[in-house]
Protein backbone atom coordinates (compact mmCIF):
# COMPACT_ATOMS: atom_id res chain seq x y z
CA UNK A 1 0.00 0.00 0.00
CA UNK A 2 1.33 2.80 -1.15
CA UNK A 3 1.62 6.23 1.33
CA UNK A 4 -0.91 7.92 -1.23
CA UNK A 5 -3.35 5.24 -0.61
CA UNK A 6 -2.99 4.91 3.53
CA UNK A 7 -3.76 8.90 3.93
CA UNK A 8 -7.12 7.99 1.74
CA UNK A 9 -8.19 5.08 3.86
CA UNK A 10 -7.28 7.06 6.46
CA UNK A 11 -9.76 9.92 5.31
CA UNK A 12 -12.75 8.07 4.66
CA UNK A 13 -12.59 6.32 8.61
CA UNK A 14 -15.78 8.21 10.04
CA UNK A 15 -15.43 9.44 13.84
CA UNK A 16 -18.64 9.33 15.69
CA UNK A 17 -19.45 12.75 17.38
CA UNK A 18 -20.59 12.06 21.65
CA UNK A 19 -23.29 14.66 20.57
CA UNK A 20 -25.00 16.32 17.19
CA UNK A 21 -22.80 19.29 15.82
CA UNK A 22 -26.06 21.87 16.31
CA UNK A 23 -25.07 20.72 20.76
CA UNK A 24 -22.07 22.44 20.32
CA UNK A 25 -23.21 25.48 19.62
CA UNK A 26 -25.73 25.97 21.80
CA UNK A 27 -23.09 25.10 24.51
CA UNK A 28 -20.59 28.07 23.29
CA UNK A 29 -23.94 30.54 22.92
CA UNK A 30 -24.85 29.41 26.73
CA UNK A 31 -20.89 29.83 27.55
CA UNK A 32 -20.97 32.97 25.89
CA UNK A 33 -24.12 34.26 27.56
CA UNK A 34 -22.80 33.65 31.04
CA UNK A 35 -19.51 35.45 30.47
CA UNK A 36 -21.61 38.68 29.07
CA UNK A 37 -23.93 38.67 32.08
CA UNK A 38 -20.51 38.38 34.41
CA UNK A 39 -19.05 41.39 32.22
CA UNK A 40 -22.87 43.04 32.29
CA UNK A 41 -22.82 42.94 36.37
CA UNK A 42 -19.67 45.29 36.48
CA UNK A 43 -21.33 47.94 35.08
CA UNK A 44 -21.05 51.35 36.99
CA UNK A 45 -19.03 49.69 39.86
CA UNK A 46 -17.02 52.98 40.02
CA UNK A 47 -20.47 55.28 40.79
CA UNK A 48 -21.39 52.86 43.52
CA UNK A 49 -18.82 54.93 45.81
CA UNK A 50 -20.40 58.26 45.43
CA UNK A 51 -18.93 59.65 48.76
CA UNK A 52 -15.47 59.37 47.11
CA UNK A 53 -16.37 61.89 44.59
CA UNK A 54 -19.36 63.62 46.12
CA UNK A 55 -19.00 67.54 47.22
CA UNK A 56 -17.29 66.32 50.70
CA UNK A 57 -14.62 64.22 48.79
CA UNK A 58 -12.07 67.29 49.54
CA UNK A 59 -12.27 66.65 52.92
CA UNK A 60 -11.86 62.60 53.27
CA UNK A 61 -8.59 63.77 50.86
CA UNK A 62 -6.50 64.26 54.08
CA UNK A 63 -7.67 61.44 56.32
CA UNK A 64 -5.55 59.26 58.11
CA UNK A 65 -4.53 56.18 55.86
CA UNK A 66 -5.75 58.21 53.19
CA UNK A 67 -3.65 57.08 49.69
CA UNK A 68 -2.66 60.10 47.95
CA UNK A 69 -1.28 58.68 43.80
CA UNK A 70 1.37 60.52 42.69
CA UNK A 71 3.16 61.38 46.07
CA UNK A 72 5.49 58.72 46.04
CA UNK A 73 6.39 55.95 48.78
CA UNK A 74 6.08 57.18 52.09
CA UNK A 75 9.66 57.34 54.20
CA UNK A 76 9.78 54.24 56.16
CA UNK A 77 12.66 55.07 58.20
CA UNK A 78 15.48 54.34 56.39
Amino acid sequence: MTHLTALIVAAEQHVELPMPTWAYGVIALAIFAVLAFVIWSYRDVANRHSHKSGPGAAEHAGAPGATHHGTGHPTQGH
